[in-house]
């Protein structure tokens, strides 16, 4: 009997385990969400029309200075006066920052002492030397002390010209890096001068656009910030190295208003006009799955989404071209994408 009890419980307590793995084990299921891929997905559509080829795109770009430096000095020493802030417009050559050069005009004034002697004895010496009082190794030592001592002035001059550092070109003072006590070396940044007067708008253009801009003399350019304000841009550079997703920075020259309403970082927008006359088939760029190589779309057809393969001919801005796998009258989805996959259910959003 004992036997018979030493065997049973064992089991009871492997029977008992396996029940409570199993209800843990239905409860844990039943707490995990389980997607449902029969449920319909709400998305964003499209129906395509063809649109003439002389339709308006646009890119996005970035206003930035002309020209701009971060100023530092040419010699070291403690910063006296700082005469310029934070949006100080500054003149070329206008004295930005003041260190300390009274040591050095203490030696300019010895210096200036050692050319007065030096003078008199040159003079003196050339009397005697005509009265031939004395020889004329000693006239021709006076006369290079005096040479060596004006050498050292226009040094000493030099130096204490450079601890006023002045501004290198017309701006504004973008960055104040710097404060009086301070001590300035060369290769240290005191203040930044911005030049807005002129302006660089810059684009990153894909690589199959770029044919667009080398034969471009002037585009459009509207900051967003002032819609009302349109700049005739001119081309100024075409970048020879591509970013990580194959596009290449283009770079329009833009003159600023009179009173330099556009500011270096303000976001525009450049507009150009396409002139091809055949009707093309236009779709959103955000609609595009798949990768670069094989762009694709969600064509939507009896409430179900399929991946169709597409080739686009040329991208424009926030536009595509197609240039196959679409016609007239297809429905594309154009928003809705977070759980959309192919073959899914789909229901359509106003």
């Amino acid at each position: 009997m004992k036997k018979l009890i030493y065997i049973l419980i064992p089991i009871m307590l492997i029977a008992i385990v396996a029940a409570r793995l199993k209800s843990n084990k239905a409860t844990t299921q039943s707490k995990v969400y389980q997607y449902d891929k029969q449920q319909p997905i709400n998305i964003q559509v499209d129906t395509l029309k063809p649109v003439d080829g002389n339709g308006e795109y646009f890119y996005i770009g970035t206003f930035g200075p002309d020209k701009e430096s971060r100023i530092s000095s040419e010699v070291q020493g403690k910063v006296n006066t700082i005469y310029v802030d934070e949006g100080s417009v500054v003149k070329k050559g206008q004295p930005l920052v003041q260190l300390d050069n009274s040591l050095l005009k203490l030696q300019l004034q010895s210096v200036e002492v050692q050319i007065e002697g030096l003078q008199a004895d040159v003079d003196r010496y050339s009397i005697l030397m005509q009265a031939d009082a004395v020889q004329g190794v000693q006239l021709e030592k006076a006369e290079l002390g005096l040479k060596a001592a004006q050498v050292q002035r226009s040094t000493l001059l030099e130096q204490i010209s450079k601890t006023t550092v002045k501004a290198p070109f017309s701006g504004i003072i973008t960055a104040k890096l710097t404060e009086a006590g301070a001590f300035a070396a060369p290769g240290v940044p005191l203040v930044q001068v911005s030049d807005i007067a002129n302006l660089k708008f810059t684009v990153n253009v894909p690589e199959h656009d770029l044919n667009t801009f080398t034969t471009r003399a002037s585009v459009q350019i509207v900051p967003d910030v002032y819609p009302e304000l349109q700049f005739s841009g001119t081309l100024a550079m075409v970048g020879s190295k591509g970013n990580a997703g194959n596009s290449f920075p283009v770079q329009f020259n833009v003159r600023n208003t009179s009173d330099l309403k556009v500011k270096s970082g303000m976001f525009g927008k450049l507009f150009l006009k396409q002139t091809e006359t055949e009707k093309q088939i236009v779709i959103p760029a955000s609609a595009i799955a798949g990768s670069a190589v094989q762009p694709q779309v969600y064509l939507i057809s009896n409430e179900k989404a399929t991946l169709q393969d597409i080739t686009v001919s040329k991208r424009v801005g926030n536009k595509a071209i197609v240039g196959s796998g679409l016609k007239e009258g297809d429905v594309i989805a154009t928003g809705g994408f977070i759980n959309l996959f192919d073959g899914a259910n789909v229901v359509v959003t106003k």
